[in-house]
């Protein structure tokens, strides 16, 4: 109660405030407007205000001067045009101007009146509030061609005295408080007589709920969770013992038919009569349990073998000959009944019921009636948990164990204007002792999967790295590229790693870049765009990869310490023979784009000359893809700086 109390007073003390916070922030944007109004578009873009057009803002926020503190216009690059404190100079708030900027929506701030000049006994709290000014707000919208009324010109600042506003809210705070203490306190007393009154008789039907919530509400049998508590009492006994335990999975073919055709309370009276007959026809020691829907379970805590429980499972089926009298009609009913044992067919509770679930999908499958379970028609192992184990041992039992089987490929990149080989992309590759080589899509996803990730890219790091200083001893200088997976790169983690791997084998960073792809950089942007930071001061270069697939903002691409971007392979496709019209001006745009910021643009999955030379003369920087070379271990990568094996003419 003590903890209601507190949230009643916040909710409504933040209620309040958000009102409060709402009405000064209309009326900040109502003076802005008549601000603006008076002040011609032009002036936004020199940001100057003569003497003439600032007593015009004068005279049109004249009205507000009872709450307006001060007012000051911004234009869009941070420049002091108007201040009714008849200020010539000063700063905005960097941030705040350029979030209400971008956003169009006004930005405002409670503070103590801290303008210079004020005396610190004097002090008085402010609504101090940025509100965008658009071409439409000012008294001379450009109407050019192409140019939004809405397009943001500067910024207005308004600060209104919020002095009497905060002491109210203090106020009515207080008051609140109090009622709702009174209220509470005696809400209290009279929830202490119900409470008091009531406790005893939930005591008297705690047991009764307790043993219902182990049965099933339409038969009365145990129900799932009684089954697995009985099942798990049962192997313990038998594991000292030798013995089996048994478990036979039976539900009623058609039995939605039953339902939809006779109406469910038919189909509930079937129930019930099939619980009654299973019930009386088994073993003291037996347990029948519903599990739900039309299926049911039969418990054998102890069976000789697993002739013994198919023979107990074609007689339950046996039960089943003769029809079930319902209210109206005689029904006959078929069913398929699965079987299986421990220690024969699982070594645990959870397994035994997987087994049998699949034992008696396999009768109804092959309309068997009764199957005992067999592995070959388990298909509910994929191989994928299969492969993941194997990837687990391939790694190596401990982190710091060297992978074996995982090896780094190489493919060169080329520069189109030269036709020469000026990096290499690094690879991962999985030479399976039965599968032969994998491919990174066959495994990577997995390891993203189970947290293998972070294992399998400080095994691609350290091989490039190692490789990198192999090379520069040979007397190569060639930038190696390695991609990093969206669980790497939310992690400063990661840029320890690739600083101690540099330095340990005096590689220079320039050397080494990495590849995060768009929809990475996306998802998390505030976790991801710090570790891009630290690893463009490390000096290692970063590339966005597969661009085009994500939602990357003009922005936001402005602002990212990236160096190249990689046109994704489906819009390279796209130019060969056959591909989408129109693909051309998509990634001639994407160029356009890159080159404007700066940024080198790499063009993946390049397969034939005919696209290496639409590329060429969109003037993509450079290239990669089987047209030249496909990933190759190091000793037979083409040397770098040299000209490409394959030249496009």
């Amino acid at each position: 109660m003590v903890l209601v109390g507190v949230a009643l007073v916040l909710v409504t003390s933040t209620q309040l405030r958000g009102q409060a916070l709402r009405d000064g922030t209309g009326s900040a944007t109502r003076v802005a407007v008549y601000a603006a109004g008076v002040v011609p578009s032009s002036a936004f873009a020199t940001g100057v205000l003569s003497t003439a057009e600032q007593a015009a803002v004068a005279t049109a926020t004249r009205g507000f001067d009872d709450e307006l503190v001060e007012l000051r216009l911004w234009s869009a690059d941070g420049r002091l045009m108007y201040s009714s404190d008849a200020a010539t100079t000063g700063l905005p708030h960097a941030e705040r101007l350029a979030r209400v900027m971008q956003s169009g929506t006004p930005d405002a701030l409670v503070q103590p009146d801290v303008r210079a000049g004020r005396a610190s006994n004097d002090q008085r709290t402010v609504l101090d509030v940025y509100v965008p000014v658009t071409l439409a707000d000012t008294a001379t919208p450009d109407a050019r061609s192409g140019v939004s009324p809405d397009d943001r010109v500067g910024a207005a600042e308004v600060m209104l005295d919020r002095t009497a506003t905060q002491e109210t809210l203090r106020s009515t705070t207080r008051t609140v408080g109090l009622v709702v203490v009174g209220s509470l306190a005696l809400l209290w007393l009279l929830l202490f007589r119900i409470v008091h009154a009531t406790s005893r008789r939930l005591r008297t039907t705690a047991l009764e709920n307790a043993r219902l919530a182990l049965l099933d509400s339409l038969t009365g049998l145990p129900n799932r969770r009684l089954l697995s508590d009985q099942m798990q009492r049962a192997i313990d006994r038998v594991a000292d013992e030798g013995a089996r335990v048994g478990l036979i999975l039976l539900d009623i073919d058609r039995f939605k038919d039953i339902n939809d055709t006779l109406g469910h309370d038919h189909g509930d009276e079937l129930l019930q009569q099939v619980a009654e007959r299973l019930r009386h026809a088994l073993r003291d020691d037996d347990v029948v349990a519903r599990l739900g829907g039309d299926e049911f379970a039969i418990l054998l805590p102890d069976v000789r073998t697993v002739a013994n429980a198919e023979r107990l499972a074609r007689r339950v089926r046996g039960l089943f000959a003769q029809p079930f009298e319902l209210t109206d009609i005689a029904l006959h009913v078929e069913t398929s009944v699965g079987v299986a044992c421990l220690p024969d067919h699982a070594a645990d509770a959870s397994s035994l019921m997987r087994t049998a679930d699949i034992a008696m999908y396999a009768a109804k499958h092959h309309r068997a009636g009764v199957s005992v379970y067999s592995p070959d028609a388990d298909d509910s192992s994929p191989a994928r948990l299969v492969l993941l184990g194997e990837l687990h041992r391939a790694l190596g039992e401990r982190p710091d164990d060297r992978p074996a089987q995982l090896e780094m490929h190489y493919q060169p990149k080329i520069e189109l204007a030269s036709q020469r080989t000026v990096g290499l992309e690094a690879l991962i590759r999985w030479r399976h002792p039965t599968r032969g080589l994998l491919p990174p899509g066959v495994f990577v996803p997995l390891a993203e999967q189970s947290g293998l990730i972070h294992r399998v890219t400080t095994f691609a790091l350290e091989e490039s790295v190692r490789q990198l200083a192999r090379w520069q001893e040979q007397g190569h200088q060639v930038p190696v590229a390695v991609n990093l997976s969206a669980h790497d790169v939310v992690s400063p983690a990661v840029v320890d790693t690739i600083e101690r791997l540099l330095a340990e084998h005096g590689v220079a960073p320039s050397l080494l870049e990495v590849e995060i792809t768009e929809t990475a950089l996306v998802a998390d942007p505030s976790r991801v765009v710090p570790v891009l930071e630290r690893l463009q001061a490390l000096g290692v270069a970063v590339a966005i990869d597969d661009f085009g697939t994500g939602t990357t903002s003009i922005s936001q691409l402005r602002d990212l310490p990236v160096a190249e971007l990689k046109i994704d392979r489906l819009f390279v496709a796209d130019l060969g023979e056959g591909g989408r019209a129109g693909s051309e001006v998509v990634v001639q745009a994407m160029v356009d784009l890159a080159h404007s910021f700066g940024l080198r643009v790499v063009a993946e999955g390049v397969e034939d000359e005919a696209t290496a030379r639409t590329l060429a003369r969109l003037e993509v920087d450079r290239a990669q893809g089987y047209l030249w070379a496909r990933p190759a271990p190091a000793g037979d990568v083409h040397p770098p700086g040299t000209p490409a094996l394959h030249p496009i003419g």
